[in-house]
């Protein structure tokens, strides 16, 4: 799955302006299903098979998307001033190097600080994209881009800008490719605009009006020095959710997934995140309500331009999601 993730994650996509992620992932779905659209909103919908008698109408969602900068002003020397689409932080920024979707390259820096124990505040950042005056400058207002970093795989640590959550398209690539019966009608929903708003998976869960929904996403992990305190690590498996700031995941599918997970033999973590969300918050509160639970990759340093994983985590998430969409659920 390696050439897979690269090529995804290097792909540049940040909300609103998904078309060449959503290319990437088209070509490598074509013939996969029976079914597939792109609806108003930009989400590319893969359905595959027909409902039997003890079957669901089932939706899967990750998010094709990534954080990144917008221009809001260009100075008369240059200097491009920028507002962020999802969630930045300057601390990730200084330093860091951009690319814009019509190809210019930048580099993020600061203001003078007076105080040098504080960060900067959005505002005091500026992009450098070589320009020397307003009119040589290669971007204008509106211009938007992404974190622009190389695809590392440091001994099956892989490390690039955008895992959140290209790794979980991947995966989802993966389990249709692997799936060969279901019992289920499968939805497989690459959604739009996750990190302004889980606005895609909003619309296109209306659309489908799921029986049972999975969103498959990112989760932070707490293995890192004075990090977070959660039960979350990389290499020790798929993490299951049940809980996060936007939704409580419904008990009867939690059960369901780590009764999966035991019964195949695949090691598995539980998940309370305190800070976040997923695309099953919006599936969760579609129409009359639908049981959603989410499929979680644990990620280390999230919404950074170095986002890391760990490819067994990876490969048995895949093992996971194809063992539950591949036979009759019972929620009892």
């Amino acid at each position: 799955m390696k050439d897979l993730i690269r090529k995804l994650v290097e792909t540049v996509g940040p909300s609103g302006y998904e078309a060449a992620v959503r290319e990437v992932v088209q070509a490598e779905i074509e013939g996969l299903a029976d079914e597939i659209k792109v609806d108003a909103l930009g989400n590319l919908i893969a359905r595959k098979g027909t409902r039997s008698a003890d079957g669901m109408r089932v939706m899967l969602s990750g998010h094709m998307d990534e954080i990144g900068v917008m221009v809001t002003h260009v100075d008369e020397k240059g200097f491009v001033r920028f507002t962020t689409i999802g969630g930045v932080s300057p601390a990730t920024c200084i330093g860091g190097r951009v690319k814009f979707l019509n190809g210019v390259s930048g580099l993020i820096y600061m203001e003078r600080l007076e105080s040098s124990d504080r960060l900067p505040s959005m505002d005091q950042l500026y992009i450098d994209v070589g320009a020397s005056s307003r009119e040589t400058c290669p971007v204008k207002v509106g211009d938007v881009a992404v974190f622009d970093r190389p695809f590392l795989d440091l001994n099956g640590r892989l490390v690039s800008k955008a895992m959140d959550d290209r790794i979980a398209v991947a995966v989802m690539i993966q389990a249709l490719k692997e799936c060969q019966n279901s019992p289920h009608e499968l939805y497989f929903v690459f959604s739009t605009q996750e990190e302004v708003g889980l606005r895609g998976a909003t619309t296109a869960a209306f659309g489908v009006d799921p029986e049972l929904a999975l969103a498959v996403d990112v989760t932070r992990t707490g293995d890192t020095p004075k990090g977070v305190k959660m039960e979350v690590s990389l290499g020790k498996g798929p993490a299951i959710k049940v809980r996060d700031s936007g939704m409580l995941a419904d008990p009867r599918v939690v059960r369901w997934m780590v009764e999966t997970a035991e019964k195949s033999g695949i090691p598995y973590q539980l998940e309370v995140l305190e800070a976040g969300t997923t695309d099953a918050r919006a599936m969760q509160l579609t129409r009359a309500g639908v049981p959603a639970g989410c499929l979680s990759i644990p990620t280390r340093y999230i919404h950074s331009p170095s986002e890391m994983v760990d490819y067994e985590d990876v490969l048995q998430s895949v093992r996971l999601l194809v063992e539950l969409i591949s036979h009759p659920v019972s929620l009892g």
